[in-house]
């Protein structure tokens, strides 16, 4: 098969997806193969891959309809937008009420990902931005994601991970990252400090979503000249209470 079937195989798959999103019901193979205009084999080729990849599924009367495969990464993507609508207020009231970045994070395997950033006018450069992948492990926004899983499947996610010296303050190793990972569960927050970037310090909080799950964090971050030792627990207190507020935005503990 060449470039160009292969790209009309996936152009042939989108056309199904998009012909079942309005039946709720589901169709047959040969009613999706008569509105895509396609040979009923071809039809019935493309949704079976589908149907295996779990995009679409059978029902009991043999039609079918989309699969959860295909809601779940549609939901994952319509989250994502709502936690970052619900989440800017309360990044731009970390920027006035304690002069440092705020930032959103999800995880993306064995990395944080800032999704949302609000700066301070300042004249100390951060160097991060929206899109920004970043190794969990020393980050506090994955270390608060990362806190949910337990010791397997921290073990599972970090697989492939490669613990790299950035600072003489980097997690070394597996293990000193279970140690880490305890320490934020007990005192509901997790520091960056000057362990990815010397003289950058982070800390940050989990949010939860309706389930109770974690699912992103926030943190406040500064150079260790503005994020300074004596300043811990007031941004820890200040971004858990945060964290707190955009957790019950997205439906905690309702």
């Amino acid at each position: 098969m060449d470039k160009n079937d292969n790209v009309q195989s996936v152009d042939r798959a989108l056309d199904i997806i998009e012909i079942l999103a309005v039946e709720p019901e589901g169709l047959g193979v040969t009613e999706v193969a008569e509105k895509a205009d396609l040979h009923k084999s071809t039809a019935h080729r493309l949704i079976s891959t589908l149907a295996e990849r779990g995009y679409l599924e059978k029902t009991e009367t043999g039609n079918y309809k989309i699969g959860l495969r295909l809601i779940g990464a549609v939901s994952c993507y319509i989250n994502s937008l709502e936690l970052q609508t619900e989440a800017r207020p309360y990044l731009a009231q970390i920027n006035a009420d304690l002069g440092l970045t705020a930032h959103l994070g999800v995880l993306d395997g064995d990395q944080a990902v800032y999704v949302e950033k609000m700066d301070v006018i300042s004249s100390v450069k951060l160097y991060s931005q929206i899109g920004l992948h970043v190794p969990a492990f020393c980050s506090s926004l994955g270390k608060c994601i990362l806190a949910k899983y337990s010791r397997k499947e921290l073990e599972d996610v970090m697989g492939n991970c490669r613990f790299i010296n950035y600072t003489k303050n980097t997690i070394p190793d597996m293990e000193a990252l279970h140690e880490e990972l305890a320490k934020v569960r007990q005192q509901g927050w997790g520091m960056d400090n000057e362990e990815y970037e010397e003289g950058h310090r982070c800390i940050g909080a989990p949010v939860y979503d309706y389930r109770g799950e974690i699912i992103a964090a926030v943190s406040a971050s500064g150079s260790t000249k503005i994020l300074t030792e004596d300043r811990f627990r007031e941004v820890a207190e200040y971004v858990m209470k945060t964290a707190a507020e955009v957790s019950r935005s997205m439906g905690y503990g309702d």
